[in-house]
């Protein structure tokens, strides 16, 4: 009720612009669709004095339903990387073929990455990249998905999103994850599982960690970089104010406290370092504890 009661309030000044910041995603999905086809209903039947409105969305569905024209936004840094003009009338079927080639094709730009030769890739993490704070648990629980039917190792994104109810920002930086760390790749809009992955998700869960581990120090040189010098200290510990201040050369102060956070949380579960949270401080004592 409250979201609906900024809508009414935005509109009943009759703005000539309408700015919408991410407006239904605080909405359950039925609610959602009743405002979102509400508003698109004013819209159309010329009953809003308003000219234009611009959308912030993470829903593709959602830009590609109400939307005439899509500007996408590369990320770090944010610049204008595609743009499409949706020339459907309204009002548009989300299960119209072409409706569904547009929303795959807009995964596929935001997807798409430099190419070498044929093979498309995504550039390799160094110690100062930016890491997303993926949970262990979101990790191992897409790759149990996309290993299981209907997908068997390779997924449409676009499907999978609508599945699983996820934004493109909560889904994207778990298959990225994916592919840094050689469980997955990814293709124009699909993510295709490893054998190594497909693999890791029949394994028990001390098996899962000791795979897990392994891709963590092959792929992420931060997590390379604390248990070198864990294992180079006589005593085996170092303060996490160390890592954060060179984190701190290449990234901002929160995106190197959220770096340093998730790799935390992936070391403690590969159990190739221990963190004592009050302390501050890591260490190889009982990294299983």
């Amino acid at each position: 009720m409250r979201q609906r009661v900024g809508f009414a309030r935005a509109l009943v000044m009759e703005p000539t612009l309408l700015l919408l910041d991410e407006p239904f995603s605080a909405l359950d999905v039925l609610t959602a669709e009743t405002i979102r086809t509400d508003l698109l209903d004013l819209w159309t039947e010329r009953r809003l004095p308003i000219k234009s409105m611009l959308l912030v969305t993470h829903n593709i569905e959602e830009a590609v339903f109400m939307c005439d024209r899509i500007l996408i936004f590369s990320s770090n840094p944010g610049r204008v990387a595609g743009e499409t003009v949706v020339g459907f009338p309204h009002p548009r079927n989300r299960l119209d073929p072409e409706f569904r080639q547009m929303v795959d094709d807009i995964y596929a730009k935001m997807t798409a990455r430099p190419t070498s030769g044929a093979v498309e890739q995504l550039p390799r993490l160094e110690l100062g990249s930016r890491l997303p704070p993926v949970s262990t648990n979101v990790i191992a629980g897409l790759i149990e998905t996309v290993a299981a039917p209907p997908y068997e190792g390779k997924a449409d994104l676009p499907e999978l999103s609508r599945a699983l109810q996820l934004e493109v920002d909560e889904l994207f930086p778990v298959a990225e994850m994916l592919h840094y760390l050689s469980f997955a790749e990814i293709k124009e809009s699909d993510i295709l599982l490893t054998p190594v992955a497909r693999n890791f998700a029949e394994l028990d869960t001390e098996t899962r960690k000791e795979v897990f581990a392994h891709h963590l120090l092959a792929s992420v040189p931060l997590a390379q970089h604390i248990r070198r010098v864990l294992d180079e200290r006589p005593g085996h510990h170092a303060p996490r104010v160390r890592f954060e201040q060179e984190l701190e050369d290449h990234l901002s102060d929160a995106a190197a406290e959220e770096t340093l956070d998730a790799v935390v949380g992936w070391g403690r579960y590969a159990e190739i370092f221990a963190y004592d949270d009050q302390a501050e401080m890591f260490s190889l004592e009982d990294p299983k504890g």
